[in-house]
């Protein structure tokens, strides 16, 4: 049996790729959207995709089972599970007319790539219709399972949060349910041997649970040993308050996420491939109507940038940013490298902002100036001064930290916001000028101060965050809720 994890570090995301050698055969489970990558690792092992599978609906990238489907004919294998406001609405809605080759799978239910067994095991709770696939490889001789696809439902160290239907769809009311429910699906694990391995759809970093490991897998024995989220799966009501508490706030595109991939992502076919643009196109660009990306560092995008762009540097963060300060239907042009701009343009597609329309050498950046066209300032205030100005009252006070970290400790009369989910409750963030905007370490408020500027607030950076307000001890600072 062959089996590769291809794992996305951004958006802390595996897809895994199994394929029998015997046959020639594989499938890719949880692939995201830009699949050429599945391919090439296919055939450069003497593999050919067959089938696609997916554990649930994604909510923080969209999938490429649909583009695996269109591209080398792949059969779909998804969950039938969930009820009707789960089902995948795509399946026969193939580009060509008629139905992509797929198959429905309930709990319990199998199907074979070569000598390879999946089985398919309903897990509940992360989302209604979330399946697990244990793996037997046949081929081998072995009679049990050599180890489980587990999705979003056990990660390393963490269960799959059961909050994001409510917190990040807006479905209300779906929180508690779904934190029952996957109390409920608990019991799946017990029936697994504990020498199976843990394949995992998340690693750290990922927002789909609180306290992800950063080990790329695991066993069922050791989970069941040392995992803080099934230890504290003692009784139903203290699991539902453990899991449901502390939980990140969501990045705004997961919502998007969701609809996207029940209802069936457009086909790329291939990358967008932006036009690179001249001086003269960049000074005519309309901010107002598109999001102009700056991937240049902080240091230079506050020295000189063009007005109303984004300051989203193409670092690990850089998918999530995007996807929380560009809307999925706004046109994007980059200020990036020529290196970078594959690189940007795939963080991008795979959480659906594809509208990718061109790109600006940033190193000559300098040759926007002219014909009434200058570049702007990011003003920004070293945490002596931002004391100084909280302490005469003065300013608007915007804490863009998580809301754990706010609860931890925080400046009496800030407002607290996810960088995350600002540009969703803007009408919350103050309105006196100047608008003092930090975070722990001044690199999310960089990021939230370009975007406010470009909504029109009097933003301000306040240098090294609440770390360095906190290290002066000259301002009060309480916990807790207030």
């Amino acid at each position: 049996m062959f089996m590769r994890m291809v794992y996305d570090e951004k958006l802390a995301q595996a897809a895994y790729i199994f394929g029998c050698q015997r046959t020639g055969e594989a499938i890719v489970i949880d692939p995201e959207r830009d699949v050429d990558r599945y391919i090439e690792i296919a055939r450069n092992n003497g593999l050919k995709i067959t089938a696609v599978a997916e554990t649930h609906i994604h909510a923080d990238f969209v999938s490429g089972a649909r583009e695996l489907a269109e591209r080398v004919g792949a059969k779909v294998y998804v969950s039938a599970e969930g009820g009707p406001d789960w089902s995948y609405q795509w399946l026969d809605k193939k580009s060509g007319g008629g139905s992509y080759d797929h198959q429905l799978l309930r709990d319990w239910d199998s199907f074979r790539i070569g000598a390879i067994e999946f089985r398919a095991m309903h897990t509940p709770g992360h989302t209604p219709e979330h399946m697990v696939f244990v793996v037997t490889d046949h081929g081998s001789g072995a009679t049990e399972p050599i180890g489980v696809v587990t999705g979003d439902f056990l990660f390393v160290g963490d269960l799959g949060r059961p909050d994001l239907l409510e917190s990040a769809a807006g479905k209300k009311g779906a929180m508690e349910p779904g934190a029952k429910d996957l109390f409920k699906s608990l019991r799946v694990i017990d029936g697994m041997p504990e020498f199976a391995q843990v394949w995992p759809g998340h690693g750290a970093g990922s927002a789909c649970g609180k306290a992800l490991g950063a080990v790329p897998m695991s066993t069922v024995g050791y989970e069941r040993r040392f995992n803080s989220a099934l230890r504290a799966a003692t009784g139903e009501k203290d699991f539902v308050d453990f899991i449901l508490a502390g939980q990140p706030e969501p990045p705004l595109y997961f919502a998007d996420m969701k609809r996207v991939n029940k209802e069936g992502p457009s086909v790329l076919g291939e990358l967008p491939s932006p036009t690179r643009l001249t001086p003269e196109e960049l000074r005519s660009l309309d901010t107002k109507s598109l999001a102009l990306v700056d991937t240049r560092p902080w240091a230079a995008f506050r020295e000189g940038h063009v007005p109303g762009s984004l300051h989203l540097p193409l670092d690990k963060s850089f998918p999530t940013d995007a996807g929380s300060f560009i809307r999925e239907d706004e046109k994007i042009v980059l200020i990036v490298s020529p290196g970078g701009v594959e690189e940007a343009v795939r963080d991008l597609v795979r959480i659906g902002r594809d509208r990718v329309t061109g790109w600006f050498h940033s190193a000559e950046l300098d040759r926007f100036v002219g014909e009434g066209h200058a570049l702007a300032q990011a003003p920004e205030v070293e945490p002596e001064r931002a004391a100084e100005m909280i302490g005469s009252g003065g300013p608007g006070v915007l804490d863009v930290r998580r809301r754990t970290e706010y609860d931890r400790g925080h400046l009496p009369d800030a407002v607290n916001i996810s960088h995350t989910r600002l540009a969703s409750r803007l009408d919350e963030a103050p309105s006196t000028e100047p608008l003092l905007v930090h975070c722990q370490s001044g690199i999310r408020s960089a990021k939230s101060t370009a975007f406010l500027r470009r909504m029109g607030f009097d933003a301000v950076n306040v240098r090294g965050g609440y770390a360095a307000l906190d290290k002066l001890g000259s301002l009060r600072t309480v916990a807790g809720a207030e």
